[in-house]
């Protein structure tokens, strides 16, 4: 949904950019349900049109699986993920290609192509054993998110570090952890600390010798959910030289969007659709199409998000990770990727200079990448 203030500036800045979104779940959500994103589709956040659309140049492709795949199953589902995007990418070389570096996005950018990029986003998918790390990096893999909600016996998440009836070994890195982060290092991939605990994350900070990327996260002091970043996490990002990128989801962008969702169930669904115990997902998916346009915030709330970033950590250090296809609701006016010029326009407007823009929406992740 085009923003009615949009103007000729925006476009132009946003075209000249390179534009970087650190974070995308398509390939879980739709590719691996046999959908074809080359052609244009009606469900969803993401196809190839709709990117080329919104002046995206380079996607990292997220390889997810939930913490029930244990060992035995999720290095073998990461593969299977590599191998459909991979699939895709070979079936339509005129549009995408596969980019491991820097370099390489600049090449896809001048030959008028998509840099598909992939970031593995759990460390239970390593399934304990360095060589399964060294085998998706082989296979194009550039970060590795070192947990997702669930913990590993190496490393734990912000939700396990928060929940008071979690089980846990320990809190932080183990040896074994800190070990993996090292090997990351020297392959040059990125250490990504999106969803990872605060001992995690300072224990990862002291281990890495790289700058570090947050593949999707947000401020804490915004919206106060605990896989968001407190303002010694984003000091400490930013004194590492790593990048923060924001994420779309509602939910970790406006405080009051949890109970604006729960007191429109209560209210406006009926009471023989009600079900005890649903989660969050699941009370908003019984939301009638109006409530859930109701409760998306405006894109200013996202636009905060960026200032008070940039104010923390600097202009250095800020990207974006718009968690497309991996949420339910996005912020008004990022319908789809289709909607990044948005962000561009939303920025010029609140004064941010054309250099400025341009490292938001992409060159501070290009120099992360560039540094491994």
């Amino acid at each position: 949904m085009p923003l009615a203030a949009r103007g000729q500036s925006g476009d132009s800045l946003h075209r000249a950019s390179i534009v970087i979104d650190a974070h995308n779940d398509v390939l879980i959500s739709t590719i691996m349900e046999g959908k074809d994103i080359s052609r244009p589709l009606t469900t969803g956040h993401t196809d190839l049109p709709r990117l080329l659309e919104g002046g995206v140049d380079a996607q990292f492709f997220s390889v997810w699986c939930g913490g029930d795949y244990g060992k035995g199953r999720a290095f073998a589902y990461a593969n299977r993920q590599i191998d459909s995007l991979m699939r895709i990418i070979n079936d339509h070389p005129d549009r995408l290609v596969l980019a491991t570096t820097a370099d390489e996005i600049y090449q896809a950018v001048e030959d008028n192509k998509i840099a598909a990029l992939i970031g593995v986003e759990g460390g239970h998918m390593i399934e304990d054993n360095i060589d399964y790390l060294d085998s998706l990096y082989k296979r194009g893999a550039r970060y590795l998110t070192l947990t997702w909600n669930n913990s590993t016996d190496w490393a734990t998440s912000a939700s396990d570090e928060t929940n008071p009836r979690a089980s846990l070994k320990h809190k932080g890195l183990s040896e074994f952890g800190r070990k993996v982060v090292r090997r990351m290092n020297e392959l040059g991939m990125m250490v990504d600390l999106a969803h990872v605990g605060r001992q995690t994350f300072f224990d990862a900070m002291e281990a890495s010798s790289k700058p570090v990327i947050v593949s999707h996260s947000n401020a804490y002091a915004i919206a106060p959910v605990s896989r968001n970043l407190r303002d010694d996490q984003i000091k400490a990002v930013a004194a590492n030289g790593g990048v923060i990128c924001v994420n779309f989801y509602s939910a970790f962008l406006d405080a009051s969007y949890g109970k604006k969702r729960d007191a429109l169930y209560a209210n406006t669904v009926p009471k023989e659709k009600k079900r005890k115990d649903l989660s969050a997902d699941g009370r908003f998916n019984l939301l009638s199409s109006k409530s859930k346009e109701e409760l998306r915030p405006p894109l200013s709330v996202l636009v905060d998000q960026i200032d008070y970033l940039v104010k923390i950590a600097g202009i250095d250090h800020v990207g974006l990770g718009g968690d497309f296809d991996g949420v339910e609701s996005t912020v008004k006016n990022l319908d789809d990727v289709s909607d990044y010029p948005n962000i561009t326009q939303a920025l010029l407007d609140q004064g941010y200079s054309h250099g400025d823009v341009k490292k938001i929406l992409g060159a501070n992740v290009l120099r992360v990448l560039e540094a491994q």
